[in-house]
């Protein structure tokens, strides 16, 4: 994948696992952005395939793609809320373009969705009068809502406090369970990649430089993945005491 001279994936060969929360993880830059679109379709690679159950999707006509989009959702980073309608029409929003359902059952699954995700009786609200744990929390709502067999995730827990950071990884890490459903999610936080990483792909100036459980990532000598991990002033601190003490097998 390349903008202009520019290559920004090179050469990247992955399996994403069902019903497990597959991360991407990377520095700025290394490419987590432009291989989640090129997975979702917004980009087109120069070469290689996409495959869905086996399905190459890159050379799909687009009424073979409404097919596969159907069985995707999407968590964007910024929630990506319509202003305009209430949390019940954001949810219902992809059951009105992709399916011909009675107006009570499109209500019944908005309904069993918000429960889901924790949020009875909102359904008239606009996303401006919740919160943004709580938007976030509509934006999973609204991925799920057509029972998707792939979820993509970017940056789930931009913007959020560490308690609802948790939370929202839990939810999403529960829901992939219970669904049996492919997920992969783009971030930088090292409390998702260490609470729900079960399969984690390290980006490196386009390529994958390290993959593996969360179990594996501390006891790793991979050098970009050690740099990633103590990227922070306040972790490297924690580091050096710990090494300084003599328990450097335990960082």
């Amino acid at each position: 994948m390349a903008f202009g001279e520019t290559e920004i994936l090179k050469g990247i060969s992955a399996r994403f696992e069902r019903g497990k929360t597959n991360l991407i993880i990377g520095q700025s830059g290394a490419g987590k952005t432009v291989l989640l679109k090129v997975l979702v379709g917004l980009l087109q690679p120069l070469q290689g395939q996409i495959l869905y159950d086996g399905q190459d999707v890159t050379h799909l006509t687009h009424k073979e793609l409404r097919t596969v989009r159907m069985a995707v959702g999407m968590l964007f980073q910024g929630s990506a809320l319509f202003d305009f309608m209430t949390v019940e029409e954001n949810i219902r929003f992809p059951l009105d373009m992709f399916t011909n359902w009675t107006r009570k059952e499109k209500l019944d699954r908005v309904n069993y969705c918000l429960e889901r995700v924790n949020l009875e009786s909102v359904n008239d609200k606009f996303p401006s009068e919740v919160s943004g744990g709580m938007q976030k929390r509509v934006g999973i709502a609204r991925a799920i809502v057509l029972k998707p067999k792939f979820l993509f995730c970017d940056e789930p827990n931009s913007g959020l406090d560490p308690k609802t950071s948790m939370l929202i990884d839990d939810l999403i890490q529960s829901i992939t369970r219970e669904n049996n459903i492919t997920t992969v999610i783009n971030t930088h936080d090292m409390n998702s990649v260490m609470e729900i990483g079960e399969n984690i792909i390290l980006l490196y100036n386009g390529e994958i430089a390290w993959q593996g459980s969360a179990s594996e990532v501390l006891g790793s000598q991979n050098d970009y993945l050690q740099e990633f991990i103590f990227a922070s002033p306040f972790l490297q601190r924690l580091r050096k005491a710990a090494l300084d003490q003599g328990l450097s097998d335990q960082v």
